[in-house]
């Protein structure tokens, strides 16, 4: 829906909404807000909310640090599990300098400009759909998370060995009255796992619709006593949690992956764009998997792809082409998982791809066969390599990739980098529970 200025003026008086919350995203993915009285709604659509730049981690420094915040009015929406104090609702903002040029550190922005590049190259709209899976734990007597859970649910289960069944069924159904579309909700293969899948839509309402999911479904689950996490791997011996990404491009309202006369019924476009990917993946899997434990979640036995490879239907690949064909032909890459910033994710996903289709790349032929069950003779012999397996690794890879480094811009890049650095260090140097438990007795 497209609104007008008049229009959110309207709906926040007719709605008696009494907060509205300003919010952007810093580069990291943490999802910052300034918030308002309905009293400053007509200052906040004219662009006229400032706020200090400085105190957000990679923006300004603070000789320079007042920033505006521009709302996308198609954005607004009513938070429907926050009515206790007034109604309370949001907009999704970008983020400009003083003299009204869009500030470089904006993750959306930066999105905004791949976007752009794909529509110059004549392509019309880049969908995303997201499958993020998440853990719901229990809290304890001080409202502090911890990993028990009581669920002893597995794939596809029910209650009542589903817990969390209650708390995911209301999480849909707040979504569906902020206008999701969940295509589907279950229990994943660990205890206390959980996934909701929500429909495609254009790669920038996609980023957003996940921020807001994310703050949803902790929000609702604290409502149940149960604290959710998007950690990637917050349980040694269970499967982690993944963000698989399902991509697909269209060109005159025509999905340009699929050729109903193309091997496996792909187009050249679609073998090129994964042919990018798998260029630049390692490049891109800092954004794509940003934490120190998003490693721990990549290794073999727990279904995450920890290889660079692709496969038409093969799901210990890398890249697999789930089998819908015609309008709902996609890429779907499994590696990436719910920490990363889904702007700065998406944008080198897309920027990779597009990469493959201008210099005409073509992938290696599919994989067949279960990866993880083959040595690392066979792998080398399919030219099958590893993916990054610690958080400095995939920074190195992102220093070397000259196209990740651009799409993300000096000021950005700089940034990330040593703000993941710093986390590294901190890593390398923290004694850890299992460093005690095995040598504090016995040395």
């Amino acid at each position: 829906m497209a609104y007008t200025k008049e229009d959110i003026i309207r709906l926040v008086h007719e709605n008696d909404i009494e907060f509205i919350r300003m919010q952007f995203v810093d580069i990291f993915g943490q999802l910052k807000n300034v918030a308002i009285t309905a009293s400053q709604i007509e200052k906040a659509v004219n662009n006229q909310i400032m706020f200090d730049g400085s105190s957000i981690e990679g923006y300004t420094r603070i000789n320079e640090s007042d920033q505006y915040l521009y709302p996308d009015l198609n954005s607004f929406t009513i938070f429907p599990w926050l009515t206790e104090h007034g109604k309370v609702a949001r907009m999704i903002c970008d983020i400009y300098n003083p003299d009204g040029t869009p500030f470089v550190g904006d993750p959306r922005g930066t999105l905004r400009q791949v976007l752009k590049r794909a529509n110059n190259m004549g392509f019309d709209t880049f969908n995303i759909g997201p499958e993020l899976e998440f853990f719901l734990f229990e809290m304890d007597e001080r409202g502090r998370a911890t990993t028990i859970t009581r669920d002893e649910a597995g794939y596809f289960d029910l209650g009542p060995l589903d817990h969390g069944e209650a708390a995911r069924r209301d999480i849909c159904l707040n979504l569906e009255q902020m206008d999701f579309e969940i295509e589907a909700s279950h229990h994943e293969c660990a205890a206390g796992q959980h996934e909701i899948d929500f429909k495609y839509t254009d790669a920038l309402d996609s980023a957003d619709k996940i921020m807001t999911f994310k703050l949803a479904v902790k929000s609702l689950a604290r409502n149940h006593g149960l604290h959710a996490t998007f950690m990637p791997k917050p349980i040694f011996g269970q499967a982690g949690s993944g963000m698989h990404i399902n991509m697909s491009l269209f060109k005159d309202g025509k999905n340009v992956f699929y050729d109903e006369n193309g091997e496996r019924g792909l187009s050249t476009l679609a073998y090129q764009f994964i042919a990018g990917l798998l260029l630049h993946v390692k490049g891109f899997t800092v954004l794509t998997n940003p934490l120190v434990n998003s490693y721990k979640r990549l290794v073999p036995g727990y279904e995450a792809p920890c290889y660079r490879a692709w496969s038409a239907s093969n799901r210990s690949a890398l890249i697999r082409i789930p089998a819908s064909r015609g309008q709902a032909t996609r890429v779907e890459l499994r590696s990436p998982d719910p920490s990363c910033n889904p702007y700065l994710a998406i944008a080198a996903c897309l920027a990779a791809g597009l990469d493959g289709i201008e210099k005409g790349l073509m992938p290696p032929p599919g994989i067949t066969e279960n990866i993880y069950e083959m040595d690392h003779e066979t792998r080398s012999m399919h030219g099958i390599d590893a993916l990054p397996t610690s958080l400095h690794q995939a920074m190195t890879e992102m220093r070397h990739d000259p196209l990740i480094m651009d799409v993300l811009g000096e000021h950005i890049s700089s940034h990330y980098l040593n703000g993941k650095q710093k986390e590294w260090d901190e890593y390398c140097t923290r004694v850890s529970s299992w460093e005690l438990d095995k040598y504090l007795v016995i040395y």
